[in-house]
């Protein structure tokens, strides 16, 4: 027990890695943000808190939304209460976490995320059996459940724009790193060491891209340097971890700018296996593109966006090139298009944990796109009465776009689904009309060719 006690006291001594921190008190004269511009339910949280005897501040991606003119997503809250603490005050709230523990309070349907000022987590030597490594071979950090002084919180954050603190009772900045001005100088900054901080987290690179698009932001040179030979240690996270933070970046508003910059740091390989063969072919990066530009014009009109339809249009040409090979090995085209999204699915389930609640819409989009050629008879009311029919559409005009497929195709189904029932029918019986002419002409050629030279000869004869 007296070993272990020691061991924590010491190990509270700063890493080496940790940054050189001075308090700078930022007034609202000068950062311009107001408890008027706070979310009523993160401000009651933190009354709450302050009127307990608590210190309570608001922090991270909120603060610096405000101070860039930004609308903030959430609201997170830092506190030096503990999470049993928090629990105790709020009644519409719960504990949740095992890495670190936070509190969740609801407010109606809002809720706002509040954390206890976290330390540095002791260090156990190999030789003590008690001890609990807290990181892995690779350097990620495995237990940060330790709590300390709001200056530590400050330091174990990633960036140092995420690092401020704004108090709503005086309506004060508290800056422990410099954060205010990367702010204004649009700069992204690591705090600390970048190889060390990247180690602790992976996940910190790809979301320095994903800020940096969506703030419009310049990575730091030093904060840069590392990301190429460090990006290996994203195959050591978590596959679902790596799904819900590729999900914020796809989702940001600026995916094709992220994934441009994913690729040009080297940070996708392994990680989407489809960019490294679809972006060398011009087709697939197209349509890719394509793809990307759509998604971030929806997120910015603030139009609904289904991972489903940008994870189906992500990995397409895959399963377009594993369909033609399974045709080639001379399976039938329906079996092969199954077996297609079939391994391409599996195989991305391992790298990324695509969660397979999202598996039937991505198999709906991609089965119905043969049936889209099919304009004649009933098949095309049947197609347009299915329930995934404008996702599939929407992934059709992809096509067309890209140069996948005939535009054609996509302006027939444009004008079948806005026309009348009187105008539907004319536009299959003309179709099936013409289809048949040509068949039966085709027919007669092969059936009679001997006839059909005759008769050019005979012309010639008279002619």
């Amino acid at each position: 027990m007296i070993r272990k006690f020691l061991r924590h006291i010491f190990s509270r001594d700063k890493p080496a890695s940790d940054p050189i921190v001075k308090l700078d008190i930022i007034p609202r004269k000068k950062h311009g943000i107001t408890r008027n511009q706070i979310n009523p339910c993160a401000l009651k949280v933190t009354t709450g808190l302050q009127q307990a005897g608590y210190s309570a501040f608001i922090v991270g991606g909120a603060v610096r939304d405000l101070m860039l003119g930004l609308k903030p997503k959430d609201y997170d809250v830092a506190t030096n209460a503990t999470p049993e603490d928090v629990r105790a005050l709020f009644r519409r709230s719960r504990i949740i976490g095992r890495r670190f523990r936070l509190v969740h309070v609801m407010c109606g349907s809002e809720t706002v995320e509040v954390s206890t000022f976290r330390g540095h987590s002791p260090a156990g030597s190999d030789d003590d059996l008690t001890a609990i490594k807290d990181t892995d071979k690779h350097g990620r950090l495995l237990r940060d459940n330790i709590f300390g002084s709001q200056e530590e919180d400050a330091v174990r954050r990633d960036f140092t724009i995420n690092a401020l603190f704004y108090n709503p009772a005086n309506e004060e900045i508290l800056d422990f790193l410099g954060g205010y001005k990367d702010i204004k100088a649009k700069t992204l900054r690591v705090i600390g060491e970048p190889i060390i901080r990247y180690r602790e987290d992976p996940v910190r690179m790809l979301r320095a891209v994903r800020l940096a698009a969506k703030l419009d932001m310049q990575i730091e040179a030093a904060t840069a340097a590392p990301i190429g030979d460090l990006a290996p240690l994203l195959e050591n996270l978590p596959p679902a971890r790596l799904f819900d933070e590729m999900l914020k970046l796809l989702f940001s508003g600026h995916a094709l700018a992220c994934v441009v910059d994913l690729r040009a740091r080297g940070l996708h390989h392994g990680l989407l296996p489809m960019l490294d063969v679809i972006l060398e072919q011009p087709l697939g990066e197209r349509f890719i593109t394509i793809a990307l530009r759509d998604t971030d014009k929806r997120i910015k009109q603030e139009k609904p966006v289904s991972p489903g339809f940008l994870f189906a249009s992500l990995l397409w040409h895959e399963v377009l090139a594993a369909w033609k090979r399974y045709q080639a090995a001379g399976e039938r085209p329906l079996p092969a298009l199954f077996q297609a999204m079939d391994e391409i699915l599996a195989t991305q389930h391992k790298k990324l944990a695509i969660p397979r609640r999202y598996d039937a819409v991505i198999k709906e989009i991609w089965v119905m796109q043969p049936r889209f050629e099919a304009q004649v008879g009933r098949k095309p009311f049947r197609l347009l009465a299915h329930p995934r029919f404008r996702a599939a559409y929407d992934f059709m005009l992809l096509r067309c776009e890209s140069g996948e497929i005939d535009h054609t195709i996509g302006e027939w189904w444009d004008k079948f689904q806005n026309a009348d029932a009187e105008k539907r029918e004319s536009m299959l019986l003309k179709d099936s009309a013409s289809r048949k002419r040509s068949r039966g002409r085709s027919h007669r050629k092969s059936a009679n060719p001997d006839k059909a030279n005759l008769k050019n000869v005979t012309q010639d004869t008279e002619n």
